[in-house]
């Protein structure tokens, strides 16, 4: 499956300005840094529909795009590491909570850098996620800096502190490509279960 058309729609921080859209949409968060607008890119085949920076915490909103006509991506805030005064962090959390908290029909996808350990932010969204019971996967992004010794030793370390089976997680690459396919095909197939189902 390829994605054919992705546009921006628009920028949001209250619940208020979130598009209107009966459907399923699938958001995209991590930390600062770990690769969220590049993999969004990667995706949707648009070198530049999602902006990067080699600043971290330059994602201050939340950002929707649509693509093919019927799904919405959202590039949610990076939390972590960003040299941004606390007021600001803390504006950022209420943004993104508020978003969880929606009564939208979300998938989320947690992105976690393959060469580190998660943070305790890291920690702490999947908290969030469980808590609000939020459906969501892991995404490794960044695998194309490990080897296979290397990535099958860094999983066995990230295992100490999360729970997963590598079956049900992703690995991506942006740089590569690696892993488009998956996801997209991943994406695809959740939709037309909401379509059928509504869950």
């Amino acid at each position: 499956m390829r994605i054919k058309k992705a546009d921006f729609v628009k920028s949001a921080v209250k619940e208020a300005d979130y598009p209107e859209f009966n459907g399923i949409e699938f958001s995209f968060i991590g930390r600062s840094n770990v690769g969220k607008s590049s993999l969004i890119n990667s995706l949707t085949g648009r070198r530049s529909l999602a902006r990067t920076s080699k600043t971290p915490g330059r994602t201050q909103l939340i950002n929707y795009f649509l693509i093919d006509n019927e799904i919405y991506f959202i590039d949610l805030p990076g939390y972590g590491f960003a040299k941004v005064p606390d007021a600001v962090k803390k504006d950022w959390g209420k943004t993104i909570e508020t978003y969880l908290t929606s009564k939208r029909k979300k998938i989320v996808f947690l992105l976690l850098d393959l060469r580190r350990i998660p943070s305790g932010e890291d920690m702490e969204m999947l908290k969030w996620l469980e808590h609000y019971e939020v459906e969501y996967y892991i995404v490794f992004t960044k695998s194309d800096k490990l080897s296979n010794n290397e990535k099958f030793r860094q999983l066995k370390e990230i295992k100490k502190k999360l729970q997963f089976d590598n079956e049900d997680v992703f690995f991506y690459s942006s740089l590569k490509n690696t892993g488009r396919e998956e996801l997209t095909d991943f994406i695809y197939k959740r939709k037309e279960e909401y379509d059928k189902t509504g869950e």
